[in-house]
């Protein structure tokens, strides 16, 4: 048959349970306080990124229209016929048509450094090479938000000139620290420069270098239309360079994620969300650029700061009202269980019973409290009813017992005496009578009900004596009984009426061939006492044991032996009395079975 499975609710204490049913309710809040908090950072983490993609399309597409705006400026200023027939190694133009030539390059470049719209100007610059010097009359200090014509010797040649030269003609950005060597600079000339290379279109060669510098600023101009929560925004080259930025206070590169760091060789925009930051990147492999937005994601989720601190009051409030609720549930109803738990587990009938715990209540807990003390109370006066009935029950038995052991006792000793006086002279009389003394004075014991096995065997032994010199005919007594057994306490008279059972139904007649013995040994905390004699006489000893266990035994079969029994059970307990069968070598064997127990003495 299949065991069913147990329920482990049934293994714990209502405390626990009461405990487990707080933590299913208040657990369950938290976790879904929690997860909604994520999936609302979620959520808005996705949505807000999504508008920053849309926003850094749209000004990623400005930056690129005023970079687009540039390089047309700079065609314009590469086609200039004034320009193309710029030839610093030609040596047919004298000294004004130069000078001439070089006022009409200044006019044209800074007529397209102006601007009309308010916004940043943008410096246009020419850097042409003059190894012969032919233009020494020209100055050569530029500057970021300067335009001008600028001819310098090998010795003042910029470190990106010939960067520029490289690349035949084709625009890039380039976040310059020089303009001129740093012995010719003046103040600081870091700027964000639009490069490109002027080709002669008649015949091979350069003619200079087409330089637009502030060109950070007027990114940076763009940039400072978007408004990124504690946010910043980088303009990087493919190298994560920081060309500018929309804060002056910026590194000179930026550290991407892995996901974002390296887009190969595409073009597009990409996000990414890291537990620190939101990174929005526009890139244009052709362009070689970047616009990245890096937002902080607390400052992003800044603003669901009141919502979330509205639900975690919510929740703190729940949790404090159901703690509440708990520990009032508790001393109302848990307390009380438990002194009442305390009180039924300690005690025991007969106890005292402590004063009922006073409660202003009357609910089912108090009616429970008070019914539960007031019976413990009833069943003490019921206990104490009941033992003292047992002990004036015990005493009225034992008095009747005695009461009927001393007149038979008595009688049979008399009875003997009697006719050992008629048979014999007044020596034997004497000797009788002095037995008898011994007797009665064992019998008495001061009032004792318990007695020392020793006691006890020299009252059996007097008997013996008396009944020896009764009968002309002896029988052999054998006792043995260790040193260490005889200070056992044993209830009076009980040895006597077993020799007198086992002379009368067993050795009255054998003569000489009687014998009875008496041993005893200890059996663990109990003490056997065991008398045999080896009668020739059938007996029937269930009846016997039957007659030991009776409630109402026949007052024709005796009461000699049956007494003996009840005496030691009032005494000892219902484990211990007698117990007849046969004998080994035939005839009757009784075994007296007490406690192993020694009494002081008084």
């Amino acid at each position: 048959m299949r065991s069913r499975p147990r329920n482990p609710l049934n293994r714990m204490n209502v405390k626990q349970q009461l405990l487990l049913l707080f933590l299913m309710i208040i657990i369950p809040l938290f976790i879904l306080n929690a997860y909604g908090n994520y999936r609302a950072d979620q959520i808005l983490k996705r949505h807000v990124t999504n508008a920053y993609i849309e926003l850094n399309k749209q000004n990623f597409r400005l930056i690129n229209r005023d970079i687009e705006a540039v390089n047309k400026v700079t065609s314009t200023v590469f086609q200039n016929s004034l320009l193309q027939q710029l030839n610093p190694l030609s040596t047919d133009e004298t000294i004004l048509q130069r000078v001439k030539n070089y006022e009409q390059l200044e006019n044209l470049l800074t007529t397209y450094s102006q601007e009309t719209d308010e916004r940043e100007p943008l410096y246009y610059s020419l850097y042409v090479y003059d190894p012969q010097d032919t233009y020494s009359f020209a100055p050569y200090y530029p500057g970021p938000k300067k335009s001008g014509v600028y001819f310098f010797s090998e010795d003042e040649k910029p470190e990106w000139f010939d960067e520029a030269v490289e690349k035949k003609g084709k625009g890039y950005l380039r976040l310059v620290e020089h303009l001129s060597p740093p012995s010719k600079g003046q103040g600081d000339q870091r700027t964000l420069a639009y490069i490109r290379a002027i080709n002669n279109i008649y015949r091979n060669g350069t003619i200079g270098v087409l330089v637009v510098t502030n060109l950070d600023a007027r990114i940076q101009e763009s940039l400072q239309t978007v408004s990124l929560p504690e946010g910043e925004l980088y303009f990087t080259n493919w190298s994560n360079q920081v060309l500018t930025a929309q804060s002056n206070d910026y590194g000179e590169r930026l550290e991407l994620p892995a996901e974002v760091a390296d887009m190969g060789m595409t073009s597009g925009v990409k996000d990414v969300i890291t537990s620190e930051y939101i990174y929005v990147v526009n890139y244009n492999h052709v362009l070689q650029q970047k616009l990245i937005y890096k937002v902080p994601v607390q400052a992003l989720l800044h603003q669901q700061k009141e919502i979330k601190q509205v639900i975690q009051l919510i929740s703190i409030v729940f949790f404090v009202g159901s703690l509440i609720f708990m520990l009032y549930f508790w001393r109302s109803l848990m307390m009380p269980i438990q002194k009442l738990v305390y009180f039924v587990r300690r005690y025991e009938p007969g106890n005292i019973v402590p004063e009922t715990p006073r409660r202003e209540k009357n609910d089912e807990i108090s009616v429970l409290m008070r019914s539960i003390y007031d019976m413990a109370r009833r069943l003490n006066a019921l206990v104490h009813y009941q033992y003292t009935m047992d002990l004036k029950q015990k005493e009225s038995q034992l008095q009747l017992l005695y009461q009927q052991i001393n007149p038979h006792l008595l009688y049979n000793t008399l009875e003997s005496i009697y006719w050992k006086s008629r048979m014999e002279g007044n020596t034997a009389s004497a000797e009788m009578i002095k037995e008898l003394s011994k007797l009665m004075k064992i019998s008495l014991s001061r009032g004792r009900e318990l007695i020392t096995l020793a006691e006890e065997l020299e009252h059996a032994s007097a008997y013996i004596k008396l009944q020896q010199h009764r009968y002309d005919y002896q029988f052999r007594i054998s006792i043995d009984i260790p040193e260490e057994l005889l200070p056992v306490s044993i209830p009076k008279i009980t040895l006597q009426p077993l020799i007198e059972n086992a002379i009368i139904h067993g050795v009255k007649h054998m003569g000489e061939d009687g014998e009875i013995s008496i041993r005893a040994a200890a059996d663990g905390d109990n003490l056997l006492i065991f008398l045999e004699d080896n009668g020739y006489k059938c007996v029937d000893y269930e009846k016997i044991n039957r007659l030991l266990s009776t409630e109402h035994p026949d007052p024709s079969s005796g009461y000699g032996i049956r007494n003996i029994h009840q005496r030691i059970r009032l005494h000892f307990g219902d484990g211990y009395g007698l117990r007849y069968s046969g004998s080994e070598e035939g005839g009757t064997r009784v075994m007296i079975k007490l406690p192993k127990s020694i009494q002081e003495q008084r």
